[in-house]
């Protein structure tokens, strides 16, 4: 009879009936997670036990960053103190003027019964770092749950319009820059007042869709938040025009922007609170509740034939 020894090491399955199984897991988790948000949860609470783990890691940037702060020359501080100094003095009269504008454009505006522009108010926030995807232009700030940040508030800085707020965990958000591929900011020319929307590229440029060959764009024109679509408020600066191309065989014309906000750069930004919603008046609110909006259309129709037969 023929004898064979145990084998030494114990055969599981095949790998490549292990490979195929972790790889059908893996797509399915995927669908499941984009499909229903069911991993939400288990990423949030992931979040908070790696959150001390990546601290720890950009520990010593941080140590070298703030050491080389702290031996900065006394003699350039005085420096720049002095120039400071100068600067503000030179526009003291700038923003006294200023000041008198604003409540004189206050003071028009209830005289004309505009609504009052909604005033911006927000918290400020460090970058910790960029996002690891190479196809996405996304940061990660300091403030999450803990300090009340939702998704779609608008994020800012000192020179304009830097993204949005797309995914918030216990204790850092995700933002998404406005130069990513997938984000789209309503704006303004404020030379000529067009509106348009402005799409990112993903190459850290912008572009200016939906005017026609023949729109009165010019290069160096300013872009600015129109305030159209209820999250950003009207009036923050967002591009610059660089770069037109026109060409009479399509209907729009392709023009290039370059963001003013420092969108690749790390700094302090500001996490804008969000729009309060608007809140139509009574008797409207209390029609438009009351019928469909077929129904209202109908009404309106009828009213101006009647007034024609007037």
């Amino acid at each position: 009879m023929d004898h064979q020894p145990p084998p030494f090491f114990k055969r599981g399955p095949a790998p490549v009936a292990l490979l195929c199984l972790y790889v059908a897991l893996s797509l399915a988790l995927l669908v499941v997670d984009a499909r229903m948000q069911t991993l939400e949860v288990l990423r949030q609470a992931l979040s908070m036990f790696t959150h001390p783990v990546q601290q720890f890691a950009h520990l010593p940037a941080q140590v070298f960053d703030n050491s080389g702060s702290y031996f900065a020359s006394v003699a350039r501080l005085q420096d720049d103190n002095a120039a400071l100094k100068k600067i503000g003095l030179e526009n003291v009269a700038t923003l006294l003027r200023t000041q008198q504008l604003e409540v004189e454009n206050e003071r028009l505006r209830k005289l004309l019964g505009v609504k009052e522009r909604q005033r911006a108010s927000g918290q400020a926030a460090q970058i910790l770092y960029a996002a690891r995807d190479p196809y996405s232009r996304r940061i990660v700030i300091d403030k999450g749950q803990q300090d009340k940040v939702l998704a779609g508030q608008p994020v800012i800085d000192d020179a304009g319009i830097v993204g949005q707020v797309t995914r918030v965990f216990p204790f850092v958000a995700e933002v998404t820059l406005i130069t990513d591929k997938e984000q789209a900011v309503p704006v303004q020319i404020v030379r000529t007042g067009l509106r348009s929307v402005v799409f990112g590229l993903g190459d850290g440029q912008l572009e200016l869709r939906f005017l026609p060959a023949n729109a009165d764009v010019q290069n160096g024109d300013l872009l600015v938040t129109s305030g159209l679509d209820g999250i950003f408020l009207p009036g923050f600066p967002v591009a610059k025009v660089v770069h037109i191309e026109r060409d009479t065989s399509y209907s729009f014309a392709r023009i290039f922007c370059t963001p003013l906000a420092g969108v690749e750069n790390f700094s302090e930004v500001m996490v804008l609170d969000p729009r309060p919603a608007i809140t139509l008046p009574e008797p409207l609110a209390r029609e438009a509740a009351g019928r469909p909006a077929k129904t209202l259309v109908k009404s309106g129709l009828t009213k101006k034939k009647r007034l024609k037969k007037e």
